[in-house]
């Protein structure tokens, strides 16, 4: 009687033994079929143990059964992250690229980047995060280095690279609030005795009672500017590339383009620099070049440097006996002012461009703390005077 032929071995099946080169167990099993020759794609697994690989073997064999298998594969963190960073970003503006990018680059890459991205574990994460920590790195910064890692393994996933995030649930430092640096009335009145007059007096002053961002301060552009409404539209920024050191003007923080109104005097403010730029645009001739249309430019009509009006700003309030001030406190400054001078959170919200009321609210929470407390002691005042109108 002829032999019968052995049937096809199943999808997952393995067999175990010794391998004498490696000084190994090896495990084998048939992850899937060629779709061009039908013919079995065999994989090994290897371990010291011949318990160690049975265990292994089974929890493949379960998975393929279930459809839940992701085969091994070679690729390292750090090439997956080259790969995700140039095909993933195509959507994020370039600042935000370059900031990913710079995190990769410094921070990921150099601790755990030639680790198997199938083998990163969860507690292999923690430790990258505790290291960082002990390196000096704020809270804040590994906070953004995990959303970068945790972001491009989340994308792994839907790859079928891995199948579980071992960012997920770490421990991270806790983020403390820093310590709003903001000028009181008496500082305010002081800071405009002392920038009178001064090179950059009204970018200084419309910032202080407008809020801008410095980079929304220093690529606000004339087509933004509605003289006849009294309002300045913020919807771009000057920006400068952690990539290539260029700058170059981008869309909102965030995206989120706002409308604000201004007290007059800031509107009055920018009549005066719009006749002065204009007089420098007559000066300068053929040398004039303000290619974005900016508000704020120098005699030729180039933008302005960040560091050097954050220099300028320095300089004066340093004279002034207010070293811990930075051209920021300006924005703080508006802020306090709007909250103590009656203005609601949903407005200051508003013009500051937060994302929310609650947000801002928490960042000025110590404001609004001390005008419940005035609040407290003007109802105290009117309940002692109807006291006494009554006894």
């Amino acid at each position: 009687m002829p032999r019968k032929r052995a049937g096809r071995a199943p999808k997952g099946s393995g067999t175990i033994r010794w391998c004498q080169d490696k000084k190994l167990w090896e495990g084998r099993y048939i992850a899937g079929r060629n779709p061009a020759t039908g013919k079995a794609i065999r994989k090994s697994i290897y371990a010291k143990t011949q318990a160690e690989v049975q265990e292994r073997l089974q929890k493949i064999q379960t998975e393929i059964k279930d459809g839940t298998f992701t085969e091994p594969s070679k690729i390292t963190l750090g090439a997956w992250l080259d790969t995700w960073a140039a095909e993933y970003l195509g959507g994020v503006k370039e600042s935000t690229q370059a900031s990913y990018k710079g995190h990769i680059k410094n921070h990921i890459k150099p601790a755990i980047g030639g680790v198997k991205l199938q083998q990163l574990t969860p507690d292999a994460v923690q430790k990258f995060y505790n290291g960082l920590t002990k390196k000096g790195l704020s809270a804040k910064s590994i906070k953004n280095v995990h959303g970068v890692l945790n972001s491009a393994l989340t994308q792994a996933i839907d790859d079928d690279y891995i199948k579980k995030n071992p960012c997920a649930n770490r421990t991270l430092p806790r983020v403390v609030k820093r310590e709003i640096k903001a000028m009181d009335s008496d500082t305010v009145i002081d800071f405009i005795k002392a920038i009178a007059g001064h090179q950059f007096e009204s970018i200084f002053f419309i910032d202080l009672f407008s809020g801008l961002r410095q980079a929304e301060i220093l690529g606000l552009s004339w087509k933004a500017i509605n003289f006849k409404l009294g309002t300045i539209r913020i919807d771009s920024q000057l920006v400068k590339s952690k990539l290539d050191g260029r700058y170059y003007i981008d869309t909102a923080k965030h995206d989120k383009v706002r409308t604000i109104a201004p007290a007059p005097v800031v509107m009055s403010m920018l009549k005066q620099r719009k006749a002065q730029q204009s007089a420098d645009q007559l000066r300068a001739g053929a040398a004039w070049h303000n290619e974005w249309g900016l508000v704020f430019t120098d005699v030729l009509g180039k933008h302005f440097v960040h560091q050097t009006i954050s220099k300028s700003f320095k300089r004066i309030v340093v004279e002034m006996g207010h070293p811990d001030l930075t051209f920021h406190s300006l924005r703080h400054t508006f802020a306090v002012l709007s909250l103590m001078n009656g203005d609601d959170a949903k407005t200051v919200q508003t013009n500051l461009g937060h994302h929310s009321a609650s947000f801002t609210l928490d960042v000025y929470g110590h404001t609004t703390e001390e005008m419940q407390k005035a609040s407290a002691k003007r109802m105290q005042d009117f309940i002692e005077s109807i006291n006494k109108s009554s006894g």
